[in-house]
């Protein structure tokens, strides 16, 4: 009886995890083979089988919404880990102004959204953005930004650095300061310099902290919808349509519940294989690290 006693404790919250996640989950893969519009009673829905995941599978903005998807991901996490981290090891260091410094820092990741995407469009605006008045006071032509594919896709790069290196920076100053002191001490007795310092003894014990951080910058940046809603609504075109957004157009506006019901699942599955294969491959990193 006592070795059930520790299973006892967490069976409640293993019950709120299934009844908020499976249940959802299981609930999407079965309307996924239905067609269901919206605003009807499920009883009137038709069942259709794999029709839209097959519709799926054939349609080129699916892969072209993902492709976005993708490339946003890689190049806005990546660029907020690196600028994370530098952040990180110069404001652990003992600088005068450091309150005001980190809560400089940290204000954009605490503004909704909805306003973040409200801001970025204003200092955006072809017309009257701040923006295209600090490049004219340099003798640059004013730029269509949220007008051009190119510009609009590094807009919305932009904006997700600007608003979320600080959670990085937050994450990753966390475990610096929780480093031991003798750990630092013996390296520099043993001749490291600063950045041998950051190399091999800070960046491998923060990795586990920088993993978690990565995937959860990671499925974030997947499920992002309010900020590019708000700027481009996916435009022009599809240059900055994401995926999250994709399915949104297919259940609110084309009012096809079954199909983005599909879409969602497809996504689950291609965030649900990359925080594997991160995980995989953080693992023989994180052993050798150890040696």
């Amino acid at each position: 009886m006592a070795r059930l006693t520790p299973y006892a404790y967490i069976l409640p919250a293993l019950l709120v995890m299934l009844a908020g996640l499976v249940y959802p989950i299981a609930n999407a893969v079965q309307l996924s083979f239905y067609d269901w519009p919206m605003g009807t009673d499920f009883d009137t829905a038709r069942f259709v089988g794999i029709e839209a995941f097959v519709q799926m599978l054939e349609s080129p903005q699916v892969w072209t919404s993902m492709g976005v998807t993708l490339a946003f991901v890689f190049i806005a996490v990546t660029a907020e880990l690196l600028l994370g981290v530098a952040l990180a090891l110069f404001l652990e260091k003992p600088v005068r102004g450091m309150r005001f410094f980190r809560s400089l820092f940290v204000l954009p990741m605490m503004i909704a959204p909805i306003c973040v995407g409200l801001i970025w469009r204003y200092l955006f605006d072809a017309s009257f953005g701040p923006i295209n008045q600090a490049l004219a006071w340099i003798g640059i032509a004013p730029q269509a930004w949220l007008a051009s594919p190119v510009l609009a896709f590094g807009a919305m790069v932009l904006t997700d650095i600007w608003q979320w290196t600080p959670f990085v920076l937050i994450m990753v100053l966390a475990g610096l300061q929780g480093l031991d002191e003798s750990v630092m001490e013996a390296a520099r007795m043993d001749g490291a310099n600063g950045w041998q310092q950051i190399v091999r003894v800070k960046l491998p014990i923060v990795q586990p902290i920088l993993i978690v951080t990565l995937l959860a910058r990671m499925i974030d940046g997947f499920r992002g919808l309010e900020v590019i809603y708000v700027m481009t609504f996916g435009g022009p075109g599809l240059s900055t349509e994401l995926f999250s957004l994709h399915i949104f157009k297919a259940a609110f506006i084309s009012q096809k519940l079954g199909y983005s019901a599909a879409l969602s699942i497809l996504l689950l599955v291609i965030v649900s294989a990359l925080s594997l294969a991160i995980l995989l491959i953080s693992n023989p990193l994180k052993a050798a690290s150890r040696r």
